[in-house]
């Protein structure tokens, strides 16, 4: 994976997927996905632009636009594209964004203050102070994000920053020197003081925004009451899986598996969104 100024006649020439990204927003193409193609925007040479890889024998590009750029009108929120992407999609553009996060905070080295530049193949920023020449490499934030169940019931909560009446399961990140199991631990009595025991891994996701791996996991309710975190969560309950409260709905997401599978383990349909 390389990162290079292409010049006008090699970005107006050169075909594959490009995610092109201007603040939050990430430029769509004609049919609400992923470009495909010649660059949309080889007029706004020089670019710096990131090879990221391939999705279906195609190259992908990577190219933040600064957010006062005035290319384009078809820009959409990338966490509503995930849900209408298939999943090599989804994970090559997960990883478009989270490189580009990557190369945009990391223009100076963390050790000694000095510009980095990239001077390889390799996805990799190098210190150009000769004194330290640290490198510096995209890295991810692990985050643990758990189901809780007792019976035919489910842990749900809900942070102060979810829209009006929405719920979902609970996730903290993993600290510093902590194994995943024991942040799953740790987070669930620290937001509700309950303990869980039969901690049962389900699946993982990327969340780039700005650069999680999302780690899922499963677990019974073991023991306490309910104490919420009043600085994490403003409430959490048990719903029984005929009375959940509305949740996010979006089908690419951990917490939607969760949510699902804890429903249809216990005979219940889990609707598609509409």
């Amino acid at each position: 994976m390389t990162s290079t100024p292409f010049d006008t006649w090699q970005l107006a020439t050169t075909r594959g997927w490009w995610i092109v990204q201007r603040g939050r927003e990430i430029l769509l193409g004609p049919d609400g996905g992923l470009p495909f193609g010649a660059c949309p925007l080889f007029e706004l040479d020089p670019l710096p632009v990131l090879a990221v890889g391939e999705l279906d024998g195609q190259p992908c590009y990577a190219v933040a636009l600064p957010p006062e750029a005035p290319f384009g009108v078809f820009f959409g929120d990338p966490k509503r594209l995930y849900d209408s992407l298939a999943g090599r999609a989804r994970n090559a553009l997960s990883r478009a964004l989270e490189v580009l996060e990557w190369d945009r905070s990391h223009r100076f080295c963390g050790s000694c203050g000095a510009p980095t530049e990239q001077r390889a193949a390799a996805i990799v920023r190098h210190c150009t102070n000769d004194a330290c020449r640290r490198e510096h490499f995209p890295r991810v934030s692990p985050v643990v994000i758990v189901a809780v169940e007792r019976g035919e019931e489910i842990l749900l909560g809900r942070s102060h920053h979810f829209p009006p009446g929405i719920y979902s399961v609970l996730a903290g990140f993993v600290d510093a020197g902590e194994s995943a199991e024991d942040a799953a631990h740790r987070e669930i009595f620290e937001e509700t003081g309950l303990a869980i025991r039969d901690l049962r891994y389900f699946a993982s996701q990327p969340w780039p925004f700005p650069h999680s791996l999302m780690l899922g996991y499963q677990a019974t309710y073991d023991g306490g009451e309910i104490v919420c975190a009043p600085d994490e969560i403003e409430d959490a309950a048990f719903f029984h899986v005929d009375r959940l409260p509305q949740t996010f709905r979006f089908p690419s997401t951990l917490s939607y598996w969760l949510i699902r599978d804890f429903c249809q383990r216990h005979g219940r349909d889990w609707p598609e969104p509409a």
